[in-house]
Order: C-alpha cells, then structure tokens, then sequence
C-alpha cells in the first residue's frame, strides 16, 4: 500500500502520457533514482495523495485503490472526504477518473493509463518504474514547436503538457544530434554532421548545423535541460515535492 503511494507521490501531477510506450522506449535519457525514503515518510505520503488527487485525477484513475486504504498514511476517513473527495460519494469506491473516456480519446487522442500500474509497466534493466517517473516530472522543457509548448527530455513529443510550471518555472534546452553521412550509391562515409536544435525558456526555438572534423565522433543524441526560470518554488523543493 506505502510502495503505491510512493508511486504516486513520484507522479504527483501526471496529466496525461498520449502516444504509445514504444515512442519512449527508446529514450536514452539518464534516469535519477527515486528517493526511496520517501516510503517510509508518513508527510511525503500525504502530500503525495493530496497533489495526485488535485493534479491527476481529472485525467488518470488509479482503480486499484480506493478512497479509504488513505487512512493507510494515517489520513482519517473526514479528512478524506472533506479534502480528497471529488468525484466519488463513498470512501469505498476506487479512485476513477473524472473525465469521460470518450472526450479523453477526442481530446488527447488516447485514453490516459491508469497510474495503479504505471511504475510497473516503465520499470526496465535501466531502473525502476518510480526512478523513472520521478526523472519525468523534472525533465520537461519548453517546446514552442508543440501544440502543449512543452516537451520532456524522458519522453520525447509526450502529449502531456507540463502541469505543474506554476511551480517548477520554465527552462529550455539544447539538443544536439549527431548523424553519420554516407554516399546513397557506394555506403561510403561522408563524415558527421551535428544538427544542434536550442530552446530558451519561452520555447523559441533555433538550429544549426555543422560539419565534424577530427577526433572519433559517433551518431547519437543527447539533451542538456537549461536552467530554470520563475516557479513558485526552488528546484530543490520541487524536486522533494515530486519525490
């Protein structure tokens, strides 16, 4: 039960993750580990459950749980009601959704998953389903190309937007992409090219492209965020508040 609100307290503001896992499942974005303590933090819980139900559920269920197992992290059953409770009548019921699944599909073009199983199913040999959610909510950036203005170094083109800025703030990022050339008709090699795509904190974005000379470059991506801008909170609150 503790491990599950953990898992939340992880996702704390999970809107919606549109788009199929295969699109970031070859992310090669390094995974922060999930601060374990944190399932034995009665507060942490707590928070946890109160920004999960306030964030998330207009979008994501977790039907594996329902209202009353709070009192688990020492919440009493008027707390629940008084503050948890929107969209049931009765602390027995399992924490559904608010949003109907015809206009989620129309909206976000798919159904959000269910966050009881979420971890589970992001939980691969690179670290675990928590590590994984945790590095998600501090991974967005400004992405002015996208119809959300936001983007996630983790989730590449997720169709989430980043609903907790208010109080993380804004950054950019710069991406650099580097490809080997090779001649269509022989495969022979025409050296590298490095395609470096830079958004600032209002998502502007810009390009440049140059040619590698020297040294042993190889092909691959990699994504530096930038610094964060404004927020409500700083960035370590922050990062204590999604784990």
């Amino acid at each position: 039960m503790k491990k599950l609100f953990a898992q939340l307290a992880a996702l704390v503001a999970s809107a919606v993750i549109a788009g199929s896992a295969a699109a970031a499942g070859g992310s090669s974005y390094p995974l922060d580990r999930f601060p374990v303590e944190k399932l034995t933090d009665q507060a942490a819980l707590q928070n946890g459950a109160k920004l999960f139900v306030n964030y998330c559920l207009n979008c994501h269920g977790a039907s594996a749980m329902r209202y009353n197992r709070l009192r688990d992290i020492g919440l009493t059953e008027d707390q629940i009601k008084t503050h948890l409770m929107f969209t049931s009548e009765k602390v027995g019921e399992p924490m559904k959704v608010a949003i109907r699944a015809a206009d989620a599909k129309e909206w976000f073009g798919a159904l959000p998953p269910d966050l009881s199983i979420i971890a589970r199913a992001r939980s691969s040999h690179d670290g675990t389903g928590s590590d994984w959610l945790y590095t998600y909510l501090r991974a967005y950036y400004r992405d002015g190309t996208r119809s959300t203005g936001w983007n996630n170094a983790l989730f590449e083109n997720v169709g989430m937007p980043h609903v907790l800025w208010p109080m993380q703030g804004s950054r950019g990022a710069t991406i650099e992409d580097v490809r080997e050339s090779r001649d269509p008709k022989t495969g022979k090699s025409e050296g590298f090219t490095k395609t470096t795509v830079s958004f600032d904190p209002q998502g502007f974005r810009t390009e440049t492209t140059e040619k590698l000379s020297g040294g042993h470059p190889h092909s691959g991506k990699t994504i530096r965020l930038g610094k964060i801008e404004g927020g409500s909170v700083s960035s370590a609150e922050y990062d204590a508040q999604v784990g």
